[in-house]
């Protein structure tokens, strides 16, 4: 402004001059801010754009992982349903496969002859029911068998309480010898140790045949 001052003389024509070229530098200046907001602008606006873009990616990205969250979902609700029904029909062949052996060759267990045997008895009292796999009667004993196509070492407390809930749900037999078994297709050292400090018999494939290991057996 200072410039412009010393440029024009102090005659109505030189404010006149001084005032126009005033009035273009305010105008280029003009042009120069709006150039400045309309980049401004334009940047804003590929910015928006561009994150607009980035959204419409993510809700895109976001709605892939569900559908592909879904399609998982199903396949592994099938897998769980699959393996449920392998495991379901896997122990009733294990329990079927070891009834057939005790129905056909091994009446003679546990050191004693039993002339009845019986498959999934459920009987049940007012607040109490149980399942037992596998039950052998004479006239005297009970025989109590356990089935599991793959026995666990958690297993054997189970087993114990097979004889406490069948004296109450059958006093019939209260007064009888019971003894309990653990049949398995496979077993394990450390699980084999626990039902022999614990008095069940081990009862287990080995080939083609069917195993009792009942020395160390108690009764119940």
């Amino acid at each position: 402004m200072e410039n412009l001052q010393n440029s024009y003389p102090a005659t109505p024509e030189g404010v006149w001059a001084g005032f126009h070229e005033l009035r273009q530098l305010m105008k280029e200046n003009e042009i120069k801010a709006e150039k400045a907001r309309e980049k401004k602008r334009a940047e804003e606006e590929k910015w928006r754009a561009e994150e607009e873009k980035w959204r419409a990616e993510e809700e895109k990205r976001r709605a892939a992982a569900e559908k592909d969250r879904i399609a998982a979902d199903k396949r592994m609700k099938k897998l769980e349903e699959f393996l449920g029904s392998w495991a379901n029909n896997f122990g009733s062949f294990a329990e079927e496969y070891f009834f057939n052996s005790f129905e056909n060759e091994q009446q003679n267990f546990f050191g004693e002859h039993f002339n009845e045997i019986r498959k999934k008895v459920k009987p049940k009292g007012k607040n109490l029911e149980d399942e037992y796999d596998i039950v052998m009667y004479n006239d005297s004993s009970v025989a109590i068998v356990e089935v599991k196509s793959k026995a666990h070492i958690n297993d054997v407390q189970k087993v114990l309480k097979k004889a406490e809930t069948f004296r109450i749900l059958c006093p019939d037999y209260a007064d009888f010898n019971i003894y309990l078994g653990f049949a398995s297709l496979s077993f394990y050292e450390e699980l084999e140790k626990e039902c022999i400090d614990q008095g069940i018999a081990i009862i287990k494939q080995v080939g083609d045949t069917v195993v009792i290991n009942d020395a160390h057996l108690k009764v119940y």
